[in-house]
Formats: C-alpha cells, sequence, structure tokens
C-alpha cells in the first residue's frame, strides 16, 4: 500500500488522465466537418457521460483511501480500483473507436472529396484527429504499463510493458523512479511523430501492438495531410 506523498502523488496522476479524457471530447467537439453518421456532439457526449460515473467512482475511492487505516481496507480499496480500471479500459477503448472512425471519414473525404468541405478545413480535422490520437495512446500506456497506476511502484512490480530510460540501473535515481502520466504522452508523441520508438522501448507484445496501431494512423493521417497540403498550395 502507499502512503504519504506517493498516494497523493498517485492520486494527482489519475486526475490528470481524467482531465485528459476531457481534452479527448474536446477536441472530438471542435472537429470543423461533419463527416461522421452520428451528430457532431454526440461523440463529445458519450464521452462527458462516461467520465462523470467514472470521476465519481474514483473520488470515493481516493477518499477511502486516504482514511483506509486496515488491510481489509486496503483489499476493499484493491478490488474497487481494479473495477475503475476496467472502465476505465473501456472508456479508453470507446474514445480509440470514435477517432479511428473520424480519421476513416476525413482520410476518405480527403480521397475521394465530400460535399461542403475545403481543403483546409479537412487539414484542421486531420490535426485534430492526430492530436486526440497521441492524448488516447498515451492513456492506453498509462492504463497497462505493469498493470496500470495503482500497481507501478510497489515493491512487487509486474513485468514492464515499457523501459524507461530512468529505469536504467546506470541512471541516477533509478531507485524507486515511477512514471508519471506525461511520461506516456511523451512516449506516445514521439511514437506518433517518429512512426517507432524513440528513447522508451516496448517490451510486451501488448504494447508493441498498441505502437504498431498508433504509428499507422499517424502515419496515414501525415502521408494523406501532407500530400493534400502540396495539392492545395500547387
Amino acid at each position: 500500500m502507499r502512503t504519504g506523498p506517493a498516494l497523493e502523488r498517485q492520486i494527482r496522476e489519475v486526475w490528470i488522465a481524467r482531465g485528459a479524457i476531457l481534452v479527448t471530447a474536446a477536441l472530438n467537439g471542435f472537429l470543423i466537418n461533419n463527416l461522421t453518421p452520428f451528430p457532431w456532439w454526440l461523440a463529445s457526449a458519450v464521452e462527458v457521460a462516461l467520465l462523470v460515473p467514472l470521476s465519481v467512482a474514483t473520488a470515493w475511492t481516493h477518499n477511502r483511501m486516504r482514511n483506509a487505516t486496515s488491510e481489509h481496507h486496503w483489499m476493499r480499496i484493491h478490488h474497487h480500483r481494479r473495477i475503475i480500471r476496467r472502465a476505465a479500459l473501456v472508456l479508453t477503448a470507446i474514445i480509440t473507436l470514435i477517432n479511428f472512425q473520424a480519421l476513416f471519414a476525413v482520410l476518405h473525404a480527403l480521397l475521394y472529396g465530400a460535399k461542403g468541405t475545403t481543403g483546409q478545413s479537412l487539414l484542421i480535422d486531420a490535426l485534430n484527429i492526430w492530436l486526440t490520437n497521441v492524448v488516447v495512446f498515451a492513456l492506453w500506456f498509462w492504463n497497462i504499463d505493469r498493470g496500470g497506476p495503482a500497481m507501478r511502484g510497489l515493491a512487487k512490480q509486474p513485468v514492464a510493458d515499457l523501459m524507461f530510460p530512468q529505469m536504467s540501473p546506470d541512471c541516477p535515481g533509478s531507485q524507486g523512479w515511477t512514471p508519471g502520466f506525461f511520461d506516456y504522452v511523451f512516449v506516445s508523441f514521439t511514437n506518433a511523430t517518429a512512426f517507432s520508438p524513440t528513447d522508451t522501448m516496448p517490451l510486451s507484445v501488448r504494447v508493441k501492438l498498441l505502437f504498431m496501431v498508433e504509428s499507422s494512423a499517424s502515419l496515414l493521417t501525415v502521408g494523406l495531410v501532407a500530400a493534400r497540403a502540396v495539392n492545395i498550395l500547387s
């Protein structure tokens, strides 16, 4: 179990991740072209509607964590946190599917044209979708690496899914170091821009698959957007 500053840091990281989900909802709401089969506001509304009960359950669990006084309390809390983590993974999967559907619609419009759209507006939507892609895969990495935020930093950790440079024995302060949410944002951003790992290596099969999916989506977006931009400028 965690107490004191370590516990407060973990709680703060969870709320940063919840805020990242709000960012994805806002980005979905700011898509210019209505290329999806459902109303433009529906994706954001669904994400917020699912986020609210998840946040309430998270706040309730955090309050119990601060007031836990026995091993029995922590066992109950651990059970609730597993349920919350699964719900967060489901929400992340829904956001991913929504963003991929928007990506497909924009790519189709870029290739074949769409009524009422312009090249500039499609470029803005593609950038919006790319940013959402970075945030949503940061959420994936943060939620699954070494069993999620609740398990990282414990004495007996699960096998790491990602090898950060700070985890090397040669790195000062490697003992007891655990990655925060923005470390995963950096991993997601560099993978989306370089289309490959940079300083942080994927170790497990599930993370390697996530790297492949994110790189493929980013490559499609950047490649076709660049081609469209050249066509507009010419």
